[in-house]
């Protein structure tokens, strides 16, 4: 890492450091106990997952940080709706996980059924950071990036659907809430996934009108999300 990336690394794991202490916030005030295995684990395995994208995304591919950064002045406005809402629902999932699970306890989720999720989470994890491997041009707003070149990404978890990144989003939070214990959290979590199944379709339009070579992409790889199913 040269010197100039330095100062930004320093500034990310800040950022982190700040987010993870809002997410310590957001799940156990509203539970009112620190007794909360499920949460202590998520907390873990999110640290773990950002330390992995610390390396790969801002060592191995600082120009995906910076795309991921920002926004850009060709953002589409539907995106930026669509994000605002998502921003909005992020912090009830673990609100009323919280909630649920230590203040009031409403839900009873059977172990087996929160092995499952705990292995969704993983699985997610592993999809998510597969597509940060592969696609420099991961960006955390729909645009076409002329500015760096865009080109049709083939390869990893692209050779299968079109959309890995919010497979992989889709997953994490149908996951996070039966994870945790919770049935309530499902539904901040499913409204999420519906959100990202707008998203997907509008993305995938947007890329099939203004990216070069999109259009002979989608007859080699069919499904956007789920292989033979969409």
């Amino acid at each position: 890492m040269d010197e100039k990336s330095k100062p930004k690394l320093i500034k990310i794991i800040i950022q982190l450091l700040i987010l993870f202490a809002l997410l310590v916030v957001l799940l156990f005030l509203p539970a009112g106990t620190w007794d909360w295995l499920q949460a202590w684990l998520l907390i873990l395995f999110l640290m773990i997952y950002f330390i992995l994208y610390i390396y790969f995304g801002i060592y191995k591919n600082p120009e995906q940080t910076r795309e991921r950064s920002k926004i850009a002045p060709n953002v589409k406005r539907w995106d930026k709706v669509i994000m605002s809402i998502y921003t909005a629902l992020l912090p009830t999932v673990f609100i009323l996980a919280g909630l649920d699970v230590g203040r009031f306890e409403l839900s009873v989720v059977p172990i087996i059924i929160q092995i499952i999720a705990w292995a969704g989470l993983v699985f997610a994890g592993a999809v998510i950071m597969w597509t940060v491997i592969s696609n420099t041009y991961l960006s955390r707003y729909a645009r076409i990036q002329d500015d760096r070149g865009q080109e049709v990404i083939i390869t990893g978890p692209y050779k299968y659907i079109r959309h890995p990144m919010y497979l992989g989003i889709l997953i994490l939070f149908l996951c996070i809430g039966p994870a945790l214990g919770s049935i309530l959290a499902l539904v901040p979590g499913s409204m999420i996934a519906i959100l990202f199944i707008a998203r997907t379709a509008k993305e995938d339009g947007m890329l099939c009108e203004e990216l070069d070579g999109y259009m002979d992409y989608t007859k080699r790889v069919r499904y956007r999300l789920v292989p033979g199913v969409w």
